[in-house]
């Protein structure tokens, strides 16, 4: 590996030179492409030195360069494998280069490459560089007009940013001209050429405009855009209510292709999608595609203002576009779908992925300090944190109070490339307050730990509540300043009635209250409260915290039946189920005879009779997973967590399958289809799941029957996926069935590799390692890859942990041989590895010999590099 350089934030200048206008010119042949362009420069007048100009490129063939019309001799410039550099250049230029690239053999899917045919691009962090020399960074903003030629009969159609403005054709060739109005940083650069299907159609903005809306897709596909077009007008008229945003061309765009490094890419005006998040129909999608599609659509066309129009200085500020979007993209989910469920989902992810990345060697703030490789940085902490981050502000600020920050935001900041402090500071003017202490979340790694305790005192009445926040060291942050973290909370009576909160102090009670803890230890006084209540604490989990408060299991029990906060009575359940769980482990590992109180039976037949939404209702019956009981340990019990959750459903199946089934037979028709019944879908294939743990022929005849029935995905699913995950008779031929009925629909069989990589039955280990043989594994293709080894290595913690260190030299064998592929998709992989210290010796000693495997393989990139290297280092060097 050669010497690696690190970026720093601190080391921040505005760029040399500014680029006014970019003109492109593709012509695009099947084993290359000539790629020419017209650069519009000036040089930056804040600098009085005469600085060379430095250009960015990677796996370019550089043909030619003429500065203001006069070719330059290769003695006039120097260029390498990452840069092309010009030592004289006058204050105002104009650079004409043409270079050529090879799309083809474009497997890491950054630039132009081509998917099934068709040539796309992902410009977004560094791609823009494997195109053309360029000024490579976000806060270098031009307006581009690309003009693309190719052969009309094998790519008919012909897309970039903007607006189409001329075309034509000559001997069996057509080029199109396209301009984009909007300055842009050169990673939202967008072009496609390809032999595609097109669905169109339109939306009426708030001001009467019409938008034409199209989606393009490989032929065969165009009767599975119809959810994602209705997803994209939802959005769009919910920016327009929500946040008064109109979008801003006169056409807009999606292209669905099946290489994709990501889920989708938010192009000015021409969306670059996975296909995964457009294509649904009933019997090919389930309910969470759907939703998945709902949430992405929205993400991709929310970062028409908060991404676009207004975009990030530096890569350092990434979640100043993408922990903003997120935030958006939730809160439209929660207006289209159950808002307590779509809450769960966000938290689940949060708890099992960012808790553990804080946990890591590779915790960051979400604005980071530095970087080796920026594509590392797609991270849940810059993603979902930076989200939860937003999400706080809204908590303090109220809704009316964020809305009026955005609005500053909006109309300072339109067309610039700015910071979080940017966004920050419009908060605070907008609404008159201070978060100089609040911006810490930005710049501060880890997770806090919130520790409560209370104190009632009968005489005076008076609830007192006492917290104290800590956070631990993280890799360069060994001492941490306590930070602003706002608690949603109520309180309860032991009937289950909620109580008026009145703070000491204050003259106004309410029935919920945002306390804000801002020192190491806080302590809150409650007036009038007639008895010793219930606390109610981090409702809607209002801040990315663990929070610790000793809840006896009577009053979880209240919780579970009587709190106004859906998220928090879920809360309630599954602190109960962890409590029981951890005991458990306690007396598997003590050797003991492993008991389930009964109190914990009652709770699941109880919440049967309770008025719970049927989404809610099938949540609160899923135990805590695997990889989310593994963050709560300080080294984590493999064996113990496996066996044990085993046992705990096991027992629950065995003593209420009566109740299961009689929910199962109570719920809809599985051959009716309507998106609305989801919550009902989810109620009774959860039910499936439990009566399939029981075990049994007359529920293995019910799961037959709707596996063979079922008029939908998400039914025949959830059938499949009882007979891959328990023993039964079933199984090898639903295996062989569902593959047969599916095997010409690439992202159903997806699933089906998926399934197999995370089933709980002994050979699983075995069935990964010959799937990766099997006609249809890919290595190439990167949803094919997250099918098979990322499904296993992510979804199954105890067979990608198991003791023999077979996992760890599958991963390794795996990240080695797609390095010299893809370098992003490997980058992704390796992290499982990377939290070693979590656990037992035997296991830290297996996992650090393959991560030195990996380091020592040749030509390493420096995606993967910077990973395996930062998890070897000590965590304590800081």
């Amino acid at each position: 590996m050669e010497a690696v350089k690190t970026t720093y934030l601190k080391d921040y200048c505005p760029p040399d030179f500014f680029i006014e206008t970019v003109d492109l010119c593709f012509n695009l042949e099947e084993d290359y492409t000539e790629v020419a362009s017209r650069l519009m420069l000036h040089r930056n007048t804040e600098y009085l030195e005469k600085k060379p100009l430095v250009l960015q490129g990677e796996m370019l063939e550089l043909l030619s360069v003429k500065l203001d019309g006069v070719a330059l001799s290769p003695t006039s410039y120097y260029v390498d494998k990452e840069k092309l550099v010009i030592e004289s250049v006058p204050d105002d230029f104009a650079l004409e280069i043409v270079a050529r690239i090879k799309p083809r053999e474009n497997t890491a899917l950054s630039g132009l490459y081509q998917s099934n045919g068709t040539f796309c691009t992902q410009c977004e962090a560094h791609g823009f560089r494997r195109i053309t020399y360029f000024i490579d960074r976000p806060d270098v903003m031009a307006r581009y007009t690309t003009r693309i030629e190719a052969d009309k009969k094998k790519y008919p159609v012909l897309l970039s940013n903007g607006n189409p403005i001329k075309k034509g054709e000559k001997d069996g060739r057509h080029w199109v001209v396209w301009e984009d109005p909007f300055k842009k940083p050169s990673y939202l650069f967008a072009l496609v050429a390809g032999d595609l299907a097109e669905k169109e159609d339109q939306f009426k903005t708030r001001t009467g405009r019409l938008i034409k809306l199209k989606i393009y897709v490989e032929k065969g596909n165009q009767n599975k855009v119809g959810h994602a077009l209705y997803s994209l007008k939802q959005a769009m008229e919910w920016d327009e209510i929500q946040y008064g945003r109109e979008y801003d061309l006169d056409i807009y765009m999606v292209v669905a292709v099946s290489d994709f490094n990501m889920g989708a890419m938010e192009n000015k005006g021409l969306n670059i999608f996975n296909d995964k998040y457009v294509l649904a129909d009933v019997m090919t999608a389930t309910d969470q595609d759907y939703e998945a599609i709902t949430s992405v659509i929205g993400h991709e066309y929310f970062h028409n203002w908060t991404g676009n129009r207004i975009t990030c200085r530096d890569w350092f500020q990434l979640s100043l576009k993408e922990g903003l979007t997120v935030f958006r993209d939730q809160e439209f989910s929660r207006s289209v779908f159950s808002p307590v469920v779509e809450r769960i989902n966000a938290v689940r992810i949060l708890r099992t992925r960012q808790f553990s990345e804080d946990e890591g060697p590779f915790a960051h703030p979400v604005r980071p300090d530095s970087y080796v490789e920026i594509n590392n940085f797609y991270t849940t902490t810059v993603y979902n944190k930076g989200a939860e981050v937003i999400r706080m502000m809204q908590t303090l600020l109220g809704e009316k109070g964020f809305r009026r920050g955005m609005d500053l935001y909006f109309l300072r900041h339109d067309g610039q490339a700015v910071t979080t402090e940017e966004f920050v500071k419009a908060m605070e003017d907008a609404n008159r307050v201070d978060f100089n202490q609040f911006r810490l979340w930005y710049s501060q790694a880890g997770t806090p730990e919130v520790t409560v305790t209370d104190e009632y005192d009968a005489k005076t009445k008076k609830y007192y509540l006492k917290f104290k926040q800590t956070c631990p060291s993280t890799p360069g942050q060994a001492h941490k300043k306590p930070l602003h973290i706002p608690i949603k909370m109520g309180l309860l009576t032991k009937k289950g009635k909620s109580i008026a909160l009145q703070l000491e102090g204050e003259s106004q009670s309410h029935s919920e209250k945002i306390i804000s803890l801002k020192e190491t230890e806080s302590v809150f006084c409650f007036l009038n409260v007639s008895e010793k209540p219930i606390p109610s604490l981090l409702r809607d989990f209002s801040a990315p915290i663990k929070l610790h408060y000793n809840y006896t299991d009577e009053a979880l029990f209240l919780l579970i039946r009587h709190d106004t906060d859906g998220f928090n009575r879920f809360e309630a359940s599954q602190r109960l189920i962890t409590k029981i769980l951890f005991e458990l482990i306690d007396d598997f590992n003590k050797g003991k005879k492993l008991r389930v109180p009964q109190a914990l039976m009652g709770m699941f037949e109880a919440l049967f009779s309770q008025e719970i939404e049927e989404s809610l209702l099938a949540e609160m019956l899923i135990l805590p997973s695997e990889s989310y009981l593994s963050t709560l340990m300080t080294t984590v019990d493999v064996e113990g967590i496996h066996h044990v959750r085993q046992f705990l459903r096991k027992t629950i199946a065995d003593q209420l399958h009566e109740i299961f089934f009689a929910a199962y037979q109570d719920e809809y028709d599985f051959k009716a289809y309507s998106l609305k019944d989801e919550g009902k879908r989810k109620l009774k294939n959860s039910c499936l799941s439990y009566l399939m743990c029981a075990g049994g022929e007359d529920f293995q005849e019910i799961c037959l029957s709707q596996f063979e029935r079922a008029g939908n995905m998400t039914d025949q699913f959830a059938a499949f996926s009882a007979f891959v995950n328990f023993e039964n008779s079933f199984r090898e031929a639903a295996i062989k069935d569902f593959y047969e009925q599916w095997r010409h629909e690439r992202l159903v069989i997806d699933k089906w590799f998926a399934l197999q990589a995370q089933s709980e039955l002994p050979d699983t280990m075995a069935r990964v390692q010959a799937l990766t043989q099997h006609p249809d594994f890919n290595l190439k293709n990167p949803n094919r890859v997250r099918a098979l080894v990322g499904a296993f290595v992510s979804g199954n913690p105890y067979y990608f942990h198991h003791a023999s260190g077979e996992g760890y030299r599958f991963l390794s064998a795996m990240v080695i041989a797609l390095d010299k592929l893809n370098p992003q998709v490997a980058a992704r992989l390796v992290e499982a590895l990377t939290h070693w210290r979590k656990y037992d010796v035997k296991r830290q000693t297996l996992m650090k010999a393959e991560l030195e495997k990996i380091k020592q393989a040749p030509a390493l990139s420096k995606d993967v590099f910077e990973l395996v290297n930062k998890s070897l280092v000590s965590i304590n060097n800081n």
